[in-house]
């Protein structure tokens, strides 16, 4: 079998170099699914930190879902699709070149149509008056800075945290927060891209209604629409790219 070459780890943060030497190398399938781990002694002598650093990089590994430990002490690399989760995301979308992985890309979006919908009528079912008056804060705040794309990505960023913090669905904040990470990789890259949704202020301004009135399936239906103008927004810029014969 051959060895993939690993590098000296930076010195100021030992385990976290280490650690995230294999995760890369696992996701990138330099280190595929069944294979063993090198053994922490050699880990240890090729990336130049102590053992405790190594032992340490592995545990977050065996946390993320990306190796076993089995009995012994040998680890042996574990297939991520089947064992991780959604914090493997945004390191997933971007490949060992540094391209924008427009499988993935899509993935994510497809995942976030299909949850703020429900993310919109949670907050509609329990946000009230209160949230109500944050949303117009913020939907005031949208229009104020019209003209500028980045500050409407901020905003409209947190326009959904608002909602996701208060629709009382912790599955629907883990996955947001997973999410979100993952897009502020690529929101330089995706800011053009998205700006007709982020210049959607009729839905959102739907979906504060709705959360005002208590009204969950005109929040769901609000939501659906302005994701979807979005979610066309980057296929188009996904299909001419790729028609091209290039990637993102």
């Amino acid at each position: 079998m051959i060895r993939p070459a690993f590098s000296i780890a930076r010195r100021e943060s030992l385990s976290d170099s280490v650690y995230r030497q294999i995760r890369g190398k696992i996701l990138r399938g330099e280190l595929a699914a069944g294979a063993p781990l090198p053994a922490e002694r050699e880990l240890s002598e090729v990336t130049g930190v102590n053992r405790g650093a190594v032992r340490e990089a592995i545990k977050r590994l065996q946390q993320a879902g990306l190796v076993a430990v089995r009995q012994g002490g040998n680890s042996v690399v574990l297939d991520y699709l089947d064992e991780g989760g959604l914090e493997l995301l945004p390191n997933l979308l971007v490949d060992g070149d540094g391209r924008l992985n427009g499988g993935v890309v899509r993935s994510i979006m497809a995942m976030r149509s299909a949850l703020a919908p429900d993310i919109a009528a949670a907050a509609a079912r329990k946000g009230g008056a209160r949230l109500a008056d944050e949303l117009d804060e913020v939907l005031a705040q949208m229009r104020a800075q019209a003209r500028d794309t980045r500050a409407l990505q901020a905003l409209a960023l947190a326009f959904w945290k608002k909602l996701v913090e208060r629709g009382g669905n912790i599955a629907f904040r883990l996955a947001f927060n997973s999410m979100t990470k993952t897009y502020t990789q690529v929101q330089d890259i995706l800011a053009t891209v998205l700006e007709p949704e982020f210049r959607d202020a009729e839905n959102l301004t739907a979906i504060a209604r709705a959360v005002r009135t208590g009204d969950p399936e005109a929040a769901r239906a609000a939501g659906r629409r302005h994701v979807e103008i979005g979610r066309q927004a980057l296929e188009r810029a996904l299909d001419a790219v790729e028609a091209q014969g290039g990637r993102p």
